[in-house]
C-alpha cells in the first residue's frame, strides 16, 4: 500500500480529515472542528474586527502608508504587527486543520512538489500575490506541511511542543531584534541574560557568582565550547602554549577525548573542528541501559597514560538521545580529576530533570562538571533555539575572550558598560534568554517540574503497554521520557537473534534480550526484524498516521534496529500513547502481509515459468 498519497500537501484545497477505521490502529485524536474557531476566538475577538482585517489585507499589513515595508518596532510597530499576527494565527489554524494529524501524508517527493507549486504561485512571474495573501498562503503551507509535536502521535525526536507563553515572548524578541554582541544593541537583554544564567547556575549546583555561561543554539554548540575550553586548558598546560593562538602543534602527547558509545555525535564533530581529529575520540563501552561503563573508562584512561597519550576530556552524558541514560557523573568526575582531564557533561536532554524533585537525583554530581550543556528546547518547552552553556569557574573562559573595538572597547567596559561578546562563539546573537526567563517566572520550577513528571509518567505507561503486548518488545525501562522497543514479526527464524545475543551480550554491554528469552516471544530473524521495523515507520509517515523514531543499538550485525517514542507533550494521555503503539502494531502487520503477498506472487510466477 502506498497509503494516503491522494491527500498530498496541496493547501489550495481544504481537504477534510480522513476517517480512519479503528482496525488500522490509528490514534483516535479529537476532531479539529473547534480548533480554528478557538484560535480565532482567543485573539481578543479578531473575527469581529472585520473592517480592520480587510483594511490590512488590502493595504499590505500596515496602516501607516508603508504597507509590506512597515517595521515591527518603533512607536507604530505594534500597530503594524497586529493584523499580520491575526493573519498568521488564522493561517496556522487552517493549515493544522487540512493536515489533520501529526504530519501530512505523502512521500517526500510529493511534499516537495506541493511546496514548490505554492512557492511558485506566490512568487511567480505573473506578479504573485499582494498584501497579506503571501503571508497567509505560505504560513498555511508551513502549518500543513509541518510535523506537529503537540499531536499525541508525533513522538519521534527531542522535538518539544513549545509553550504558548514562550512563543509569545519570542515574538517580542523577534519584533525588537536585540543583538547580544554589544550592550548598546541590547541593554535590558544583556542584564537579563546575566541574571538568568546566574539562576540556572545555582539550579545546577554551581556558585552563581563564580560560574559563567552563555545562551547557545543547542547541545552541539555547547559541546563544542566545552571541548574547546578543555583543549585550551589541558593541552595548553601540557605544552605551556596558548593553544587558541598557536593551534595544536604536535609538540604535546596525542590528545584524547573519552566518551560513551551512546554519546551524541557532536563530540566527534567538535574534535574534528578543534583540530584534534575524530580519531582522538575514544568510545567507552556502555551497559544495557546505554550508560557509560566507568570501570571500562578507568581502564581506558590508564591505557592512554601507558601509551603516552594525554586525556584532555571526559564527556559524560546526562540523558542519551535514545534511552535517556544518565552516566555515573560522580564516578566520571573522580576519574577525570585523577587523570587531569576536563569533565564536560552533555545534559542537553537530561538537564530537564533538574526541574523535577522526583528525577533531579539522577543528576547527582552534575555540579562537579567543569562545563555542561542544557537545552531548554527539549525538556523546557521552548521554541528553538534555547541552548545553555555553563562553566563552573568563570576564569576557565579566558581563551574565548575577544576584543572588538567597535563592539566592546576597553574604555566602555571600564566605564561600566558590560559585554557578552567574549562568552560566545557567535557575534550576532538573539536574546534567547528572554523566553526562558518569562517561562521560569510564569510557571516556576515547580510548574515546569509537573510537566517533566507528566512526560515521565507517560513513558512509564507506554513501557507497560509494550511489555504486555505479544507483538512488541521493550528494550529497557524508561529513565526520563523516552524508550526503545520493536515490533516482533511472526514466524521468524530465531537464529539471528541468538547470534545477536552473542554479539551484544544479553547480560553485558548491548543486550537485546526479549521478554521470553534472547529469541523474543516469536523468535526474530535479525534482518527481517530490522527490515519490517524500518518499513513500518516509513508507512506511518507516508500515511500521515504517526511520527515514530528509529535508531540502532550499539554493536554490529542485524537485529539492532529499534523504534523509539520520545514523549514531550505533557498533555498527552496514557490512552493516546497506547493507541499510538497499536498503530505501530497495525503497520507492522501490514508490512508482513505485503511481504507475504509479494513472496506468494513470486512463488506463483516461478511455478508458472
Amino acid at each position: 500500500m502506498s497509503g494516503g498519497t491522494d491527500r498530498d500537501m496541496d493547501v489550495r484545497v481544504r481537504v477534510p480529515r480522513q476517517t480512519r477505521s479503528s482496525s488500522s490502529g490509528d490514534v483516535n485524536r479529537e476532531e479539529d472542528g473547534g480548533r480554528e474557531g478557538d484560535a480565532r476566538g482567543s485573539g481578543g475577538g479578531r473575527d469581529g474586527d472585520g473592517g480592520r482585517d480587510g483594511d490590512a489585507r488590502g493595504s499590505g499589513g500596515g496602516r501607516d502608508g508603508l504597507g509590506a515595508a512597515a517595521l515591527s518596532s518603533g512607536a507604530r510597530g505594534a500597530e503594524a504587527l497586529e493584523p499580520l499576527i491575526s493573519t498568521v494565527l488564522d493561517a496556522l489554524a487552517k493549515g493544522a486543520k487540512t493536515r489533520g494529524g501529526p504530519i501530512a501524508p505523502g512521500h517526500p517527493e510529493a511534499v516537495a512538489a506541493a511546496v514548490g507549486e505554492v512557492f511558485g504561485e506566490v512568487f511567480g512571474a505573473a506578479g504573485g500575490a499582494t498584501g497579506t495573501a503571501v503571508l497567509d498562503r505560505l504560513t498555511e503551507l508551513l502549518a500543513h506541511g509541518s510535523a506537529d509535536p503537540a499531536d499525541p502521535a508525533c513522538a519521534a525526536h527531542l522535538h518539544c511542543p513549545p509553550l504558548a507563553v514562550a512563543v509569545a515572548a519570542d515574538l517580542a524578541v523577534s519584533a525588537l531584534n536585540p543583538s547580544q554582541d554589544s550592550w548598546d544593541q541590547a541593554p535590558a537583554a544583556t542584564a537579563l541574560e546575566t541574571l538568568l544564567l546566574q539562576e540556572l547556575a545555582r539550579l545546577v549546583g554551581y556558585d552563581g557568582q563564580r560560574a559563567a555561561g552563555v545562551l547557545t543554539s543547542g547541545g552541539t554548540e555547547s559541546n563544542l565550547m566545552g571541548l574547546m575550553l578543555a583543549r585550551d586548558r589541558v593541552l595548553g598546560a601540557a605544552t605551556g602554549e596558548q593553544v587558541e593562538l598557536t593551534g595544536v602543534t604536535g609538540r604535546a602527547a596525542r590528545p584524547r577525548i573519552l566518551t560513551s558509545a551512546a554519546a551524541h555525535f557532536s563530540v566527534q564533530r567538535a574534535a574534528a573542528l578543534l583540530g584534534l581529529g575524530e580519531e582522538a575520540v575514544l568510545s567507552v563501552p556502555v551497559d544495557r541501559q546505554l550508560r557509560m561503563d566507568t570501570d571500562a573508562l578507568a581502564s581506558m584512561l590508564d591505557a592512554c597514560v601507558e601509551r603516552g597519550e594525554l586525556p584532555v576530556a571526559v564527556v559524560a552524558t546526562a540523558g542519551t538521545t535514545d534511552t535517556g541514560a544518565v552516566d555515573s557523573l560522580r564516578a566520571c568526575a573522580a576519574l577525570a580529576a585523577e587523570y587531569g582531564a576536563w569533565l564536560h557533561v552533555d545534559a542537553a536532554y537530561g538537564g530537564g530533570a533538574l526541574l523535577s524533585d522526583r528525577l533531579a537525583p539522577l543528576l547527582d554530581g552534575l555540579e562537579l562538571a567543569d562545563s555542561l550543556s542544557l537545552d531548554w528546547h527539549k525538556l523546557g518547552w521552548q521554541p528553538a533555539a534555547a541552548g545553555i552553556f555553563l562553566v563552573r569557574e568563570a576564569e576557565t573562559y579566558a581563551s574565548l575572550a575577544r576584543r572588538a573595538v567597535y563592539l566592546n572597547p576597553t574604555d566602555d567596559e571600564e566605564a561600566g558598560y558590560p559585554s557578552l561578546l567574549g562568552l560566545s562563539l557567535r557575534t550576532t546573537r538573539r536574546a534567547d534568554a528572554f523566553k526562558i526567563a518569562v517561562t521560569l517566572r510564569t510557571l516556576g520550577r515547580e510548574g515546569l517540574g509537573r510537566l517533566v513528571d507528566a512526560c515521565h509518567e507517560l513513558a512509564l505507561s507506554g513501557a507497560r503497554t509494550v511489555r504486555t503486548h505479544p507483538r512488541l518488545e521493550l528494550h529497557a525501562e524508561p529513565v526520563l521520557t523516552v524508550f526503545l522497543f520493536r515490533y516482533l514479526p511472526v514466524d521468524a527464524d530465531a537464529d539471528e537473534e541468538r547470534g545477536a545475543e552473542g554479539k551484544h551480550g544479553v547480560a553485558g554491554k548491548h543486550g537485546v534480550e526479549g521478554k521470553h528469552g534472547a529469541a523474543g516471544k516469536h523468535g526474530a530473524d535479525g534482518e527481517r526484524s530490522d527490515r519490517i521495523n524500518a518499513a513500518l515507520r516509513r508507512r506511518l509517515l507516508r500515511e500521515g498516521r504517526a511520527v515514530v523514531g528509529r535508531t540502532e543499538l550499539p554493536g554490529e550485525g542485524p537485529g539492532r534496529v529499534r523504534l523509539k517514542l520520545t514523549l514531550l507533550n505533557p498533555h498527552t494521555t496514557a490512552e493516546e500513547v497506547e493507541r499510538l503503539l497499536l498503530a505501530v502494531v497495525a503497520a507492522g502487520r501490514a508490512e508482513e502481509e505485503e511481504e507475504e503477498e509479494a513472496a506468494a506472487e513470486m512463488s506463483e510466477g516461478v511455478v508458472l515459468a
